[in-house]
């Protein structure tokens, strides 16, 4: 698939299953999210990602065990795919080359701390 098959958004959605793989689901994926981006994410917004994503072949996913947490009802666990990860890391390829040809002092220095 072209690397246009995956938005901004899913892609950190994908990356989150990844991380938090085999306890993946919506509501860990957001927090997830916040906690890197700082950003509020929304569990509709994972929800939406993740239906595409399963569609697309990313990610697929099963239901888990009832627990007490939940009221007895089962969590939605997803796992990246073969093809989840071959997009990964064609993403990850373009992303490290584009960096690697900025040209010294192109970019204006910023203190990231």
């Amino acid at each position: 698939m072209r690397r246009s098959d995956l938005g901004e958004f899913e892609e950190v959605v994908l990356l989150s299953v990844a991380v938090l793989t085999p306890m993946a689901y919506s509501v860990a994926i957001a927090e997830e999210l916040e906690q890197q981006t700082g950003k509020t994410v929304t569990t509709g917004a994972v929800h939406a990602a993740l239906q595409r994503l399963e569609k697309k072949g990313y990610v697929s996913s099963e239901m888990g065990e009832a627990t007490q947490e939940r009221g007895g009802r089962r969590k939605r666990l997803f796992k990246v795919t073969v093809a989840g990860s071959r997009m990964l890391h064609t993403v990850r390829e373009v992303r490290n080359s584009l960096w690697d040809r900025i040209a010294p002092h192109s970019l204006p220095q910023i203190n990231i701390n």
